[in-house]
């Protein structure tokens, strides 16, 4: 980016936090060319699939010599990765060193997804995540990336944040990624830079705060929240953290790090005690700008525990009986799964979350939840594409393993030249991962992937 396009306010305000000679080294790092990550789905892929270097504060993150052309990878479809900045890496670390208790969480403005991969991966089988995306247009990226990293253990929801009300005391895990100015995306987003006023600054703390004025009571006793953002000034993050503590009960949470990480430990001193920001600078760090803090609830504080609903009452969501439920599971060779159906498609969800799901769907705008498994017709299934990516097991149909240019092809939703003796629904995979289903109906192939996913142009 050309540096005479930032902004004179945005100067002084660097070179007040930084000093002569780490603003020179700040300025030069914003010409400097980004440098791509990667964090792998280890239920999917267990090495980076390009050369690389292991990011230290993420076991499953990986800084990129060169950045590659994801969109004709067919392992990036297949959710065996997720493309993400090193420095937002740094919540893995944060959840694994402090040992934070897995359960329901909650990630407030989680589009395009790539912390609620990262969450979704740390919960595994033992949690929950609810991912809310205010803005409804973001929320079919979300949902999408959701389906390919395939656990099935997250619920999308479309809400403001106001509309979290019901549901105060009830998460173990509150994220807050909060909208900001964007000063860490400068060397990445030429927009950003254009933007960026004092004045829009102003704005968005003012965003920041009403977020927080929401959302501070949601988390329950003994539960943590966490806020961050990708802008380095103190009004969107230290004034934030100071704002969020004179509202509600929170007490402090630091975070051990190695000196060689470079990353930067803050203090603010308040009435409740010392808080802690981490900021991520891109001269000293491989990644883009970046602030986080965490706080813990005290243990005393409300805590919510949802009770199942006496009736389950939604406008298109089918609660299916548990006996036909259990029939379900044992023909797909699931376990501890309970079933849905959501207009004519059926649903999977994890059976120890049910309560907590029932509870849910009656507060907010669900978008998705679990996997969709497909359609029945009589005793047969029409399989979804999100059954396919997903981790769940598939025992009953037969499997192709695809060639990379077959495997572009599919996602390009070409006619398809395979040869396969069985007729019927036949499971794709590439590299042993699976990408899909194609039905073989003899004569020739039809192909199921997702019309709107399809590659073009490539």
């Amino acid at each position: 980016m050309s540096l005479s396009k930032l902004h004179p306010a945005f100067k002084s305000q660097m070179l007040e936090e930084l000093g002569t000679v780490d603003y020179q080294l700040f300025e030069e790092s914003l010409e400097q060319e980004s440098i791509s990550s990667i964090r792998l789905n280890r239920e999917k892929l267990l090495s980076s699939p390009f050369a690389s270097k292991s990011i230290p504060w993420s076991q499953e993150g990986f800084w990129l010599e060169k950045r590659p052309q994801f969109t004709l990878d067919p392992l990036f479809h297949a959710g065996g990765y997720y493309v993400q900045e090193a420095s937002s890496m740094f919540i893995q670390h944060i959840l694994e060193s402090l040992s934070i208790p897995k359960g329901l969480y909650l990630d407030l403005a989680a589009a395009p997804g790539g912390k609620s991969t990262l969450l979704s991966s740390y919960l595994g089988n033992e949690g929950v995540l609810v991912a809310n995306e205010v803005i409804q247009s973001r929320t079919q990226i979300l949902k999408e990336n959701l389906i390919k990293w395939g656990l099935g253990n997250s619920i999308v929801t479309n809400n403001d944040p106001a509309h979290f009300e019901s549901l105060e005391g009830l998460f173990d895990l509150v994220l807050i990624d909060a909208p900001c100015s964007g000063e860490g995306m400068f060397r990445k987003d030429p927009t950003a830079t254009k933007e960026w006023s004092p004045d829009h600054v102003k704005l968005c703390s003012s965003r920041q705060q009403r977020i927080l004025d929401q959302a501070g009571a949601l988390v329950q006793g003994g539960g943590y929240l966490l806020y961050s953002t990708c802008t380095f000034n103190k009004e969107e993050n230290e004034e934030m953290i100071r704002f969020l503590t004179s509202e509600f009960a929170y007490e402090p949470v630091r975070v051990s790090l190695e000196p060689s990480w470079n990353i930067e430990e803050s203090t603010l001193s308040t009435e409740e005690g010392d808080f802690y920001g981490y900021r991520f600078y891109p001269h000293r760090v491989q990644g883009e700008g970046f602030f986080v803090s965490v706080l813990k609830r005290p243990e005393d504080a409300y805590s919510n525990e949802p009770k199942k609903p006496k009736d389950f009452k939604h406008p298109f969501l089918k609660e299916i009986a548990e006996r036909e439920s259990n029939q379900l599971a044992e023909e797909l060779g699931f376990e501890n799964k309970t079933f849905y159906q959501l207009n004519d498609s059926f649903f999977c969800f994890p059976e120890i979350w049910k309560t907590h799901f029932d509870y849910i769907s009656q507060n907010l705008n669900i978008r998705y939840f679990g996997t969709e498994i497909g359609k029945k017709q009589g005793k047969n299934w029409i399989p979804s594409h999100d059954w396919a990516v997903s981790i769940l097991p598939k025992p009953s149909y037969p499997q192709l393993e695809l060639t990379k240019e077959q495997a572009l092809n599919f996602f390009r939703k070409k006619d398809l030249e395979l040869e396969y003796e069985s007729e019927g629904w036949i499971l794709l995979t590439y590299q042993q991962l699976p990408i899909g289903w194609i039905k073989n109906l003899g004569n020739r192939i039809n192909n199921y992937y997702p019309k709107d996913w399809r590659i073009r142009n490539l």
